[in-house]
């Protein structure tokens, strides 16, 4: 008997978050042997960016301002990033990547783009933009 396809569907996800979380822990790895896997999220989104607020990152990660600190001086004791004062606002502080941290990752990017083009050399172009398409989608409707 087929499941019904929103339980199929959540099976699906539950199996791609485990594999992501897996896949975090080897990028981890690749970028500093001491990283703590908790941290992947935190630098994937510095690297997109030049300097993000503290506040952003609370946020944009569903952190708590506590464990985001912690992060932040884990990835800082490896050279991986840099507080920096705000000019915008005197209080607050900005979190970058080092010069480290962004070839660092930058690497750990290159290798997983390849890896995702190599997986989907064989996929239809527009079936790969309907799937990221779905996914935004997807995304946009559990926030």
């Amino acid at each position: 008997m087929t499941a019904d396809p929103i339980t199929e569907l959540e099976s699906e996800l539950v199996d791609m978050w485990r594999r992501g979380r897996i896949q975090s822990r080897e990028r981890s790895r690749a970028i500093h042997p001491r990283l703590d896997p908790t941290c992947y999220p935190m630098l994937a989104l510095l690297s997109r960016n030049d300097a993000v607020p503290m506040s952003q990152l609370v946020s944009e990660l569903g952190l708590e301002k506590s464990t985001l600190t912690r992060q932040i001086d884990s990835a800082a004791r490896l050279d991986l990033v840099e507080r920096r004062p705000d000019p915008q606002d005197a209080r607050a502080r900005l979190v970058a990547l080092t010069d480290l941290g962004r070839a660092r990752m930058d690497e750990v990017h290159a290798t997983a783009l390849a890896n995702w083009r190599d997986r989907l050399s064989r996929w239809d172009q527009d079936d790969v933009r309907t799937l990221a398409r779905l996914l935004r989608r997807l995304g946009e409707n559990t926030k």
